[in-house]
């Protein structure tokens, strides 16, 4: 008896604090801690999605001016999996130098940072556009001393995501970065990009995202169909070809170890790649069309992985850094 009272006495320990948040429907930063002298973890109640979220930030060396932010998302695993830019490359530390705010979100596995219309049984609720352009910003902004200026960068699943949510909340970001993402959501090929993500390894539904195929929603969520609405953004796109690259040798630096590793970032990592770079050409011809600059990297080789998406960030600096006001 006494043991069955403890055990529900700590479960509502437990539950109690996020449940308070979720009736009150307030986001807010519930707990935060210094890992070292320049990175803070820190643990944000979402009143949108009733969960707390891990948001890791790394701030800039010289603190005693307010400084821009730049939002860095991970893929399809959200950062949940090893598969982030903290893992497998040296951004962070190409990032480290510059005099920005660095804010990665620790989340959202399949969820292309969206709000879904639907809770999904296997992923749960997903409302991450309310909480990346809603939720978080102004939080960020008040504990980090920011001075409001955003840029957003991502790669693969989360390429279309920062396309998206610049549509979402006008006036938020200042530059966007997207490396090797489909910008096409809602055409037939679009949304079978979508389905293998979310789906087939995510174990989704896109039914609970935006509905069945044909629904409005897709055209909604659609970079593609909205380009007008990125017009006075920097924006950077890149991609490869799918083709074997420089970053594509056996057991080397970026690459899966073992044959298996090696078979699989060339086949399955070179048709991904094949298939944004044509995602990318046609939101090219799109923004030509109308008349909305931006850089474009397209490179004659390359498949969908992390030497690559490295070496994008670098060359994207500059464009992020002129939405952002700080020296490139």
């Amino acid at each position: 008896m006494a043991a069955g009272l403890f055990a529900a006495v700590a479960a509502l320990s437990v539950l109690t604090p996020a449940q308070a948040r979720a009736d009150d429907e307030v986001a807010a930063i519930t707990g935060q801690w210094d890992k070292d002298d320049r990175t803070v973890q820190l643990r944000v109640y979402s009143a949108a999605m009733h969960q707390n979220i891990m948001v890791n930030v790394l701030r800039p060396v010289d603190r005693a001016a307010a400084r821009p932010t730049l939002y860095l998302l991970n893929g399809g695993g959200g950062g949940q999996d090893s598969a982030t830019w903290q893992a497998n490359t040296d951004v962070l530390d190409f990032l480290g130098s510059k005099d920005v705010n660095v804010v990665q979100p620790v989340g959202g596995r399949w969820s292309y940072y969206t709000d879904w219309r639907a809770a999904d049984p296997k992923l749960g609720l997903y409302k991450w556009k309310t909480f990346l352009t809603e939720e978080l910003p102004p939080l960020i902004d008040a504990e980090l001393n920011t001075n409001g200026v955003n840029a957003i960068a991502g790669l693969s699943t989360s390429g279309t995501s920062v396309l998206q949510l610049p549509i979402a909340k006008p006036g938020l970001y200042r530059a966007v970065a997207a490396y090797s993402g489909c910008a096409q959501i809602s055409d037939p090929l679009g949304q079978q990009f979508v389905k293998l993500s979310v789906e087939d390894w995510g174990g989704g539904d896109t039914a609970n995202m935006y509905g069945p195929p044909g629904d409005p929603m897709w055209a909604d969520n659609d970079p593609y169909v909205h380009a007008d609405q990125l017009r006075g953004l920097k924006l950077f796109l890149s991609t490869g070809t799918g083709v074997p690259g420089m970053y594509d040798v056996y057991n080397g630096p970026y690459m899966q170890s073992g044959p298996r590793g090696y078979l699989n970032q060339l086949v399955i990592g070179g048709v991904i790649e094949a298939a944004v770079n044509h995602c990318t050409e046609n939101m090219r011809t799109r923004l030509d069309g109308l008349g909305i600059p931006a850089t474009y990297d397209f490179q004659p080789t390359g498949t969908h992985s992390w030497g690559y998406w490295e070496q994008a960030l670098k060359d994207s600096w500059p464009v992020l850094a002129d939405g952002l006001g700080v020296p490139a």
